[in-house]
């Protein structure tokens, strides 16, 4: 007998929104995500991309690759970064501007992708933090990079944060 499908988490079991103007923002300051990568969530992707590469959807020829087993798309996995920049840190209103990615090893169906982002630089002059961006399954790096991020600042917006309701 097949498992009905997981639903999708509800709003209220994702992190709450964290707004951060670039003045709240510190050298050093880390956030950081897990998601474990289901079926759905590779189907998903494929659907929405159009990337529908077999060794992302079909056991069947994925098992025939060097990996053995299916594998989540490289930008899903990129995406959970966005995740973080868009919705903790710096959170609403960060706009990305550039972001490097160096894949360094598969995530299967069914990993679990710790997601780690780090202030590593701020400038002022143009309202933009540099972050140090790294994905770990069981502690090995599968991806890492540096995103640049303008994030609002608190003088632009009359130290007003917006309130947000999903």
């Amino acid at each position: 007998m097949k498992k009905p499908p997981r639903p999708p988490p509800s709003p209220s079991s994702l992190p709450p929104l964290r707004t951060l103007f670039f003045e709240d923002l510190k050298v050093g300051m880390t956030e950081r995500l897990s998601k474990t990568v289901a079926s759905s969530d590779v189907v998903g992707f494929a659907q929405l991309t159009g990337d529908r590469n077999p060794i992302h959807l079909s056991e069947h020829f994925a098992a025939r690759t060097t990996f053995g087993r299916r594998i989540a798309h490289g930008l899903y996995t990129a995406s959970l970064i966005s995740a973080v920049l868009g919705t903790r840190l710096p959170g609403p209103g960060a706009i990305y501007i550039s972001q490097t990615l160096n894949f360094r090893a598969p995530v299967k169906i069914g990993d679990t992708v710790r997601v780690t982002v780090t202030v590593a630089e701020l400038i002022p002059e143009k309202s933009r933090a540099r972050l140090s961006c790294l994905c770990e399954v069981d502690g090995e790096a599968v991806l890492d990079g540096e995103a640049l991020v303008k994030v609002p600042s608190a003088k632009a917006a009359k130290g007003k944060r917006p309130m947000l309701k999903l």
